[in-house]
């Protein structure tokens, strides 16, 4: 338990330095080849919207004109024609 204790009280002294050592050659400025691939994904994002409200739009008509082509086909089948 002691080496345990040990262990965990030596991660938590030195385990920060590394972080502050791996910051100072950070640079802030991005890369060409980030910019192409952040295009990239919003160009495939924005084309797949396209077809997703195609779609939609579909289902809501689906869905909120399903009872009026059900009420002409129960009237259809009883012989009331309109």
């Amino acid at each position: 338990m002691k080496s345990v204790m040990r262990g965990i009280s030596l991660v938590t002294a030195f385990g920060p330095t590394v972080a502050y050592a791996a910051q100072m050659n950070e640079t802030n400025d991005m890369s060409l080849i980030l910019w192409l691939f952040l295009a990239l994904v919003a160009l495939i994002i924005g084309t797949q919207v396209i077809p997703a409200c195609v779609l939609f739009c579909k289902m809501v008509k689906r869905v909120f004109g399903a009872n009026e082509e059900k009420a002409e086909d129960d009237e259809k089948f009883a012989g009331r024609a309109p």
